[in-house]
Formats: C-alpha cells, sequence, structure tokens
C-alpha cells in the first residue's frame, strides 16, 4: 500500500479514484519556496521518506495564470488561503488574456530508491465568476471550455485534471515494474 502524504482530502479522494489502494497520511512536511513545483516536491519528498516506512508519495500544483506572468503557480496554496478565488477575480477584472493552467507533480519513492517523479497539465481559462459546488481550490473559477472544475463529477474530472495526468503516469510506471 502506498502512503499519500497529503491533508487535503479532495486531493486524496482523486488519487483514490485512480489507484484504489492508499493510505492517507496527514503528517505535513516542509514546503520550501522555489521557482518550480518540482523542486519543492523533490525537498518534501526526502522529508517524508525518511520519516515513512514502505512506498510514500506526495503531489504538489500550481495555478499558472498566463496574464499575471505564472501567478500563483508554485504559491498556490498560500495565495488560495489568503486572497481565495475572490481575489484572483479581483486580479483579472481588466484581463482580456484569460488562459491559465495547472500543472501537478506527483514525487513517488521506494525504501532504497531515488524519488522519480511524474507530472501533468490541464489548460483552460479563468472565468468571470465561480461555478459549481464540487472540488475544492481554485476548481470554481477554472474553466475548461465553458464548464468549470467545480461543475464536474470526480468522474470527469479525473479524466481531463492535472492530479490525474501526474497520478496516471506513475500508475502506469508502477505497473510496469
Amino acid at each position: 500500500m502506498i502512503n499519500f502524504v497529503t491533508s487535503n482530502k479532495g486531493k486524496f479522494a482523486e488519487a483514490q479514484a485512480i489507484f484504489g489502494d492508499l493510505a492517507q497520511k496527514d503528517i505535513g512536511y516542509t514546503e520550501i519556496q522555489a521557482d518550480t513545483l518540482e523542486e519543492v516536491a523533490i525537498f518534501g519528498m526526502k522529508e517524508v521518506a525518511a520519516r515513512l516506512p514502505g512506498p510514500v508519495m506526495l503531489e504538489d500544483a500550481g495555478l499558472f495564470v498566463e496574464a499575471l506572468n505564472g501567478f500563483p503557480g508554485v504559491y498556490s496554496a498560500y495565495v488560495q488561503k489568503t486572497i481565495g478565488n475572490a481575489g484572483i477575480l479581483r486580479l483579472m477584472e481588466c484581463q482580456e488574456n484569460r488562459k491559465a493552467y495547472f500543472k501537478s507533480v506527483v514525487a513517488y519513492s521506494e525504501p532504497g530508491m531515488d524519488a522519480v517523479m511524474f507530472s501533468g497539465e490541464v489548460h483552460g481559462q479563468i472565468g468571470f465568476e465561480p461555478r459549481g459546488k464540487k472540488g475544492f481550490g481554485y476548481d470554481p473559477i477554472f474553466y475548461v471550455g465553458d464548464v468549470s472544475l467545480a461543475e464536474m463529477d470526480l468522474e470527469n474530472k479525473n479524466q481531463i485534471s492535472h492530479r490525474a495526468g501526474s497520478m496516471r503516469a506513475l500508475k502506469k510506471w508502477l505497473d510496469s515494474r
């Protein structure tokens, strides 16, 4: 069984829908300030792999908004906690270019092996208003076509999402070993 280190129940539900048998471990880890999600994930993986026996994975994700020069990017969790979706929508009020993408990086390790990483992306745009009650975080303001991620059920979201892409890549790698 893989230990998935996350405090986010939404992330865990999305991962469990792909992997099935996972154990959620809400143990926290140091999330360094870095330029890339990969740097954050690999630093965190070194910490959690030393603390947990057996296979372990963690995931870091970010929302990258083109008109905001990639902001909030690696600071997405902090920005969500401080200004939330309403703050992002205020920053976007005068922006015509609403292109954005989510990126997810999953790091995985087992005892005696170096961590491996897998990534996934979903491209869309920032809507003009939040819509939907499903999902979490930026899902209500991130639209793929005319639908926000918060309007999709988990099965449909896991067909296209950044997290599902990185998790499926890890699962494929594990299944091929």
